[in-house]
């Protein structure tokens, strides 16, 4: 073994994960978490930066989510892209892809490719874009590819676009969906006059659009009546510390967002979202501990704070969030873990800097939520997303204190983490239909905390028959 390869070897001890989650897949994004926190191995918030991708749930069965090649395109060798599919194959997948990683430096392996249709052509071919670059791929004998050649000039064009998702909320009609006349319309909001139907129309757009699939700006009218430059720009739905499966269509003039629309991914998985389970079961007649539903609902807010401090900077009570969140979704005894988790919400809740950061942002009033159908932490908080992280905080403390309690959860209880599991709509469609309006009008620097203080769980979106899952 020369010296580079032991240097390779070293380098490689704890390779970086960019972590892909799909909606319906939180169980496995949990698991994936926590064990990557076990091993040591650093998150990589970009596919230049990463040697392991790993995609957490169930790939589009007729191959509508090529948007995930266009990132494994921008994973320089050596690289491995892995799928995990369902709880419990998180380590064994990890420990597959180090080895490969380990053993061959000058490949790529593919042992998570996307589904070709039915008539045998793949997905990327559809779209005129090949999966893995220009070199041959080959069966590996482990259930992918891998792909030793070439350079991979052609990648990007689909990288951060999410016109392939089920819904359309191009917020006014540009950027990745100028064209009509492609079919369903769904899951996309937006505030402006847009809103046309199917997730294909932006084909013709991408023939004209520039580096990395972004339209060219153009020039509009801004709030004051000044002709300025406006910029399209998609977030989502591979970001680091975002929600599963949302993807967000800004309209940009300067560092200020004009108008903004949502799309979302479709569900593949057709369970009780992960988070709401407790309440749905306890509906249906089962018998639910209290104690368990106080832990889902201290798990769901700590992961929802992990996103939020972790979004505004501050890491290190973001990583104190999550190993807690972990703890209260395991056997971890609740006295030490109670005093834990009231210990961090106090020492977020005293944060001057964290609240100078974002007050003011994203301001909800309680009649405005109630209105939109909006219930749970944010209709309760009735303000900006500084007071949504104190509802919170104080709830992380008031279920902290039902740890020991094992009398049954209440049949008519349905209020889960997000709000009310009974209502005409899921609590995070009401998340979702305010959040452009919050947008508009604020600075590109707070979108993301605006986003976090919401944390839509688009897993509640799934089920079309959720008020019978509910007993209602």
């Amino acid at each position: 073994m020369d010296l580079r390869d032991r240097l390779r070897r070293a380098a490689l001890s704890r390779p970086g994960v960019m972590l892909v989650a799909l909606p319906g897949a939180t169980p496995v994004r949990l698991e994936l978490e926590a064990e990557l926190r076990r091993r040591g191995w650093p998150r990589s918030e970009s596919p230049a930066a990463a040697d392991l991708l790993v995609v957490a749930g169930e790939r589009d069965p007729i191959g509508e989510d090529s948007w995930l090649d266009g990132i494994w395109e921008g994973v320089p060798k050596p690289a491995v892209r892995l799928a995990v599919r369902h709880p419990g194959d998180a380590a064994a997948a990890l420990d597959t892809g180090h080895r490969l990683l380990r053993e061959d430096a000058g490949t790529r392996h593919d042992l998570a490719p996307a589904v070709p249709p039915s008539g045998g052509e793949s997905a990327a071919g559809r779209n005129g874009r090949p999966g893995g670059g220009r070199g041959e791929r080959t069966d590996d004998g482990a259930g992918g590819h891998h792909d030793d050649g070439g350079d991979q000039d052609d990648r990007g064009g689909h990288n951060d676009h999410g016109g392939h998702s089920d819904g359309q909320g191009d917020p006014d009609g540009q950027g990745g969906g100028q064209e009509s006349g492609h079919g369903d319309s769904g899951g996309g909001d937006g505030d402006g006059d847009g809103g046309h139907g199917g997730g294909h129309s932006s084909h013709e757009t991408h023939e004209m659009s520039g580096p990395a699939g972004l339209p060219m700006a153009e020039r509009a009218e801004d709030r004051d009546g000044l002709t300025l430059d406006r910029l399209h720009l998609p977030l989502g739905p591979a970001l680091p510390d975002w929600p599963a499966g949302l993807i967000l269509r800004l309209v940009l003039q300067g560092d200020v967002v004009q108008r903004a629309g949502t799309e979302t991914l479709p569900v593949r998985r057709r369970k009780d979202p992960f988070w709401d389970e407790p309440w749905l079961r306890a509906a249906r007649g089962e018998t639910v501990p209290r104690a368990e539903a106080a832990r889902r609902r201290c798990a769901a807010h700590l992961d929802s704070l992990g996103r939020f401090l972790a979004v505004a900077g501050w890491d290190d009570p973001a990583a104190r969030a999550r190993r807690l969140r972990d703890g209260a979704l395991s056997a971890e005894p609740g006295d030490r873990l109670r005093e834990d988790v009231v210990s961090l919400a106090r020492r977020v809740a005293r944060s001057r800097a964290l609240r100078l950061l974002t007050a003011g942002l994203g301001p909800l009033p309680a009649a405005e939520a109630r209105a939109a159908g909006v219930s749970g932490p944010a209709h309760t908080a009735g303000g900006d997303a500084y007071d949504r992280l104190l509802v919170w905080l104080d709830e992380l403390g008031r279920a902290a204190g039902q740890f020991g309690d094992e009398r049954p959860l209440a049949r008519d209880d349905r209020t889960g983490p997000r709000g009310t599991l009974d209502g005409a709509a899921p609590p995070s469609r009401g998340l979702l239909d305010v959040l452009p309006g919050l947008l508009s009008g604020a600075e590109f620097a707070g979108a993301r905390i605006v986003v976090a203080s919401l944390d839509p769980d688009l897993d509640e979106l799934t089920a079309a028959d959720r008020r019978e899952a509910a007993g209602v």
